[in-house]
């Protein structure tokens, strides 16, 4: 009817709101139906009339009671036929409990006689799937039987592998075309499902080969994103920008260095972080070379990213090449810790989630507008049961398919602590060293505090890892363009050096400020990572673009400190030969040019790196930290402040050794007296590890820090 607009939307299991907006009046004798499933019609009861602005809205009551799963519109003779919406029972009391659905099969289970698929979809009144042989045939559609609470299935016979699926999930009467929000392989760009025969996949993944850590203390973490790390041309990588180009050893840079897997081999760090390699959004699959994206728009969590794969059209490709990267690198003894993104996806009103139960995953504001504590429009409602199962469900997918070893969360703080705990419990029920922290950032979203998975609660937490901005900002200088130019303990502001013993501790102790956590492994000690200016940028602004050298000094100092520091030691990939983003703070769709690891810089700082190597391999082998305590960790260290702002740290029975820890940020050599012979073993030139250099004095250098060990008179 010209001129006339109306709606009805689910109240309660027994109440509708319809409003009409017409230029015609309807008569208080035309009644309001409601028509179930298009085969019967119930007059509803009258409850409540209200005229506003031209707009009637009445409240009706139905005494059968709404029930989900069924279709229901309502009918106003004269005035047409509409949907009712049904998406407001996701807040009705008990709709969690009444559809929580705690079985371990959502998503399609292959065998080769049958494939059964399940799609959690409480509100939905049909779900129909779309199935094809592959991306060029027509579609035949079956559809899904609806179960207990709110699970929709279906067992065909036959065997399906590598078939295409997509599901069409029918919600207030409104039909959307979606992938399975618990797909496991994928077409190009993410535009259907494909059903995988995981036995086709396995490989041997070589946890066999790596170390078990008692303590994070005892990982060094080196982060690095799969097309950064392989794609400039100075090296004979061949499959650049791809899972495989880490698989490949023996590569070499033009100077004959070592390049890709053999290189982190070379520095001999514990763990890589990897940036996001499940499915992303805005990189084209088929052409990646004209788009660039970190990945930090999540599209598909159960799936590896296509546009690392060789053929990203073939649903096996990204898993058996996913898989070869893990390996090749556990071969080698080094774990893998994958940087996930929960905390929201690339455009919620389109996502999976959004499609087949509206409304429900993201979490809104008392208003019912949605929270942006991310930035990106669509908090992920952790808290909910459904989501925090899909959370916890796809982190042990990943662990168990593909032998993760540890998670990074981006902006964990917009997730709960219960959520956060039940992750790391599950990981460690597999893999009992497992690594889980995050950014716990305390971000604007609608989450009591206590609640959220922030720094601020870091003791609710304790075996999950923060990074640490408080470290970043002492040792380096504080984040920010308009702070660019600020520097810290290290670079300069030598006011910082109270607030740099805090940072030393690993900020666990009452120490010039309130501790921030419950012991050192809580601490991801940084002062680079993937966003934000890199060191060299930071250093370089500070002093200036005069002194390359001074810069690379500092920067080698910096790097030094982190790992001799109570903590977590973590480390950017380039962090260590000082590469440049030319002095921009966030370059996540910037390019290759601004991103890429720069090999011929490797080259020409290759010094650099053999420091960084040799400090690590102290911080592994020789200086051990051996207490989380920190009581103990306090009685342990000795500051003395020196003149000019210098530092000397005494550390006793460290791993049974007694250590000076000399700090030099300055631009001026000193000369340091002991009280007894100490013997060498860490200066400007890095891990000293056959040094038989006794000494009573030492010449420090400019911006360095020297490390020596107390030894008896009679070794001297």
């Amino acid at each position: 009817m010209v001129d006339t607009y109306f709606g009805a939307n689910l109240v309660n299991y027994n109440t509708v709101n319809v409003f009409l907006f017409s230029s015609i009046q309807k008569s208080d004798h035309t009644p309001i139906n409601v028509v179930i499933n298009d085969t019967r019609t119930v007059k509803l009861e009258m409850k409540k009339q209200v005229f506003l602005n031209g707009i009637c809205l009445y409240t009706c009551y139905f005494s059968e009671g709404f029930v989900l799963g069924n279709s229901y519109r309502i009918w106003i003779e004269n005035y047409g036929i509409i949907p009712v919406n049904v998406n407001e029972a996701i807040d009705f009391p008990n709709f969690d409990e009444e559809y929580n659905y705690t079985g371990n099969d959502l998503g399609f289970t292959y065998s080769k006689k049958k494939t059964v698929f399940k799609l959690w979809a409480p509100l939905a009144s049909k779900v129909a799937i779309m199935l094809r042989e592959d991306a060029q045939s027509d579609y035949v559609i079956y559809y899904l039987k609806r179960g207990e609470k709110g699970v929709f299935s279906i067992s065909l016979n036959g065997n399906y592998d590598g078939y295409h699926y997509l599901y069409a999930v029918t919600n207030s009467e409104i039909v959307s075309y979606t992938t399975d929000p618990y797909g496991k392989a994928s077409s190009a760009n993410g535009k259907e499902s494909i059903v995988v025969d995981f036995e086709k996949t396995k490989i041997d993944l070589h946890d066999n080969k790596l170390p078990t850590y008692n303590s994070y203390l005892d990982t060094i973490i080196y982060e690095l994103d799969i097309r950064d790390f392989t794609i400039e041309n100075s090296t004979n990588i061949e499959n650049k920008g791809k899972y495989l180009g880490l698989v490949e050893e023996g590569r070499k840079t033009k100077g004959g260095h070592p390049a890709g897997l053999d290189y982190l081999t070379f520095l001999g760090v514990t763990h890589v972080q990897i940036l996001p390699f499940y499915d992303f959004k805005t990189i084209d699959e088929l052409s990646p070379s004209t788009t660039y994206n970190w990945g930090y728009d999540p599209q598909q969590f159960f799936v590896p990213e296509g546009s690392y794969a060789t053929d990203p059209n073939d649903g096996y490709s990204r898993i058996i090449e996913c898989k070869k990267m893990i390996a090749a690198l556990h071969r080698k003894g080094i774990k893998v810790n994958m940087d996930v993104v929960f905390n929201h996806v690339y455009e919620g009103f389109l996502s999976s989630f959004e499609k087949t139960v509206p409304g429900y995953y993201f979490r809104k504001r008392k208003n019912g507008v949605l929270c942006n504590g991310t930035g990106c429009g669509n908090d992920i409602n952790s808290e909910r049961p459904m989501v925090r199962k899909m959370i916890i469900d796809c982190c042990k997918f990943w662990v168990e398919e593909y032998g993760v070893d540890g998670y990074r969360f981006d902006l964990m703080g917009i997730l709960d602590t219960t959520t956060m705990n039940r992750i790391l419990k599950v990981c460690r029920d597999i893999k009992p060293d497992f690594m889980v922290y995050g950014e716990g950032w305390d971000l604007n979203t609608e989450l009591p505090s206590e609640r959220k998975a922030s720094i601020l609660n870091a003791f609710k937490m304790e075996e999950i890892a923060f990074f640490n901005d408080t470290f970043r900002d002492i040792l380096k200088g504080p984040n920010g363009e308009d702070k660019l130019k600020i520097g810290g303990y290290l670079s300069g502001n030598l006011d910082y050096i109270e607030g740099f013993k805090f940072a030393f501790l690993g900020c666990c102790l009452d120490f010039v400020y309130p501790k921030r956590f419950i012991k050192p492994s809580q601490s991801i000690n940084y002062v680079e990572c993937h966003d934000n200016f890199t060191l060299y940028d930071k250093i370089s602004s500070i002093y200036g673009n005069g002194d390359v050298n001074k810069v690379l000094d500092i920067i080698r100092q910096i790097n030094a400190v982190v790992l001799l520091s109570f903590g977590i030691p973590f480390f950017h990939a380039g962090q260590e030969i000082g590469l440049t983003k030319y002095y921009i703070d966030n370059t996540y769709n910037k390019g290759d040019y601004y991103n890429m690891f720069r090999w011929s810089t490797l080259d020409e700082r290759y010094n650099m790196s053999i420091f960084l190597k040799s400090m690590i391999d102290f911080r592994k082998n020789y200086f051990r930290i051996n207490s989380e305590e920190p009581d103990v960790i306090g009685k342990m260290n000795l500051f003395t402040n020196l003149d000019n702002h210098l530092l000397a740290i005494q550390i006793h029975s460290l791993d049974d050794k007694d250590y000076i820890i000399v700090i030099n940020p300055t631009d001026t050599k000193i000369n340091y007296i002991f009280d007894d012979y100490y013997l060498m073993v860490c200066s400007d030139g890095g891990f000293l590890k056959n040094s038989d250099l006794y000494v009573k004095s030492s010449m420090i250098s400019a911006h360095s820090t020297f490390v020596f060990e107390k030894k008896a008179a009679s070794n001297v």
